[in-house]
């Protein structure tokens, strides 16, 4: 009955510390330690809020990007519109011009016929030969009223061309114009698009801290409920809930080399030049190779899948009076789930970080090969620590190239 008594009060110790960053970035959390009940619930209903809150910044960006497409549409047949006028415009003037060009040989014509007639006589008896002075003025009038008409017909053809040259002119320019929106409209649409990116990098990430603080309020109610009889806001978890207490540390693995240690080094797959390495990587061991808690403690949260870090694993601990988080990422398989009180014997996961590689086709893209990803940070956190808080991993010699051949062998 004691076994088991016990065994249900150290169900729950995440309970004790609750960390979460705000408005900074979605992977780095503050140590925030819930007291009560109502602290967990409290704490989950605002990630929850802040995560709708994410959700529905997605949805109007995606709105948003609905109205522009929209609106390049419209644009893009006004263009089309404006360039079947441009045309048109242009076989006008063309065809202005073929008839300027046609009424300008006329007149050559007529004028060389009246040179002729001038030059023979021809007009003279033409005119002369009127058999009325109605018939004299109507056959001056005849040779008038030609040469007239091609004068006036072609002013009227320059000032169509006239006309046209100045609409092609607005049109190309509406055409630019309408370039221009358009430019502007996908401008807004791809920055939109990096806003879902971005949301939807918070909100997944949310998610998984949704799901993480939801486990711990469950688990903590379930436990509370069994030790103390009571589920209220203002229950204290202290009085339901006990962490673990360790002897001191061990290896997270049977054996291994130390491939990368913590601190600041080049990145291995993005090559960017003094990027912070938040633990050790462990290599030297094949993909399902068994990952123990490197001391006793609680889960407090888990990350399944992430695209930097793949399987991730986060345990809470207290040693020699101090509170630790422990963190273990690329892992191939998780065998735990937050709440869970484990020992340092416990099997929390499996060795990851080859197959899951985006290299070779899987989500992982900061790991090129099988290893352990293993952090200590002091304070407790439920996800990312900040880097102020991140220590070398005791009884680790924190150099590349460090090798131990069991759990027990400590570096002095």
């Amino acid at each position: 009955m004691i076994k088991r008594s016990l065994s249900v009060v150290l169900r729950i110790s995440l309970i004790l510390a609750v960390t979460f960053s705000y408005f900074i970035t979605p992977d780095i959390a503050e140590a925030a330690v819930a007291q009560t009940l109502g602290d967990l619930r409290r704490e989950y209903e605002s990630l929850l809020s802040e995560k709708n809150s994410y959700d529905q910044k997605t949805e109007e960006a995606k709105a948003e990007i609905a109205r522009k497409q929209a609106a390049i549409k419209e644009a893009e047949e006004e263009i089309t519109i404006a360039e079947d006028e441009y045309d048109a415009a242009e076989l006008a003037i063309i065809e202005s011009n073929e008839k300027i060009a046609s009424l300008e040989e006329e007149t050559k014509k007529v004028l060389l016929y009246m040179q002729q007639m001038q030059g023979q006589n021809a007009y003279v008896e033409y005119v002369s030969g009127a058999s009325s002075m109605t018939e004299l003025i109507m056959r001056v009038e005849a040779v008038n009223q030609v040469t007239a008409y091609i004068q006036d017909t072609t002013k009227n053809l320059e000032e169509e061309i006239k006309k046209n040259e100045e609409l092609k002119v607005e049109l190309e320019e509406k055409k630019q114009n309408l370039i221009k929106e358009i430019d502007s409209y996908e401008a807004t649409i791809a920055k939109q698009y990096e806003n879902i990116d971005e949301y939807s990098e918070f909100s997944l990430d949310l998610e998984t801290q949704v799901k993480n603080a939801k486990d711990r309020y469950d688990a903590a109610k379930k436990t509370c409920q069994a030790t103390v009889g009571s589920t209220s806001d203002d229950v204290l978890l202290s009085s339901c809930s006990s962490v673990p207490i360790n002897g001191g540390w061990l290896k997270p693995l049977n054996y291994g080399v130390v491939t990368s240690a913590q601190g600041y080094r080049t990145h291995p797959v993005t090559g960017q030049k003094y990027k912070f390495h938040a633990a050790i990587d462990i290599g030297g061991n094949a993909e399902g190779t068994p990952v123990y808690a490197a001391a006793a403690g609680i889960v407090s949260g888990i990350a399944r899948r992430t695209s930097c870090g793949g399987n991730k694993v986060y345990i809470q601990v207290y040693i020699d009076g101090k509170y630790y988080t422990t963190y273990y990422y690329h892992l191939l398989s998780i065998n735990v789930n937050v709440g869970d009180v484990v020992t340092q014997e416990t099997v929390i996961g499996t060795v990851g970080g080859g197959s899951t590689s985006t290299s070779r086709g899987g989500y992982d893209a900061c790991t090129t090969g099988a290893h352990l990803h293993f952090g200590v940070a002091e304070g407790w956190y439920s996800n990312e620590p900040p880097q102020s808080q991140v220590i070398a991993p005791p009884g680790f010699k924190n150099s590349v190239g460090y090798r131990f051949y069991s759990r027990t062998d400590m570096y002095q």
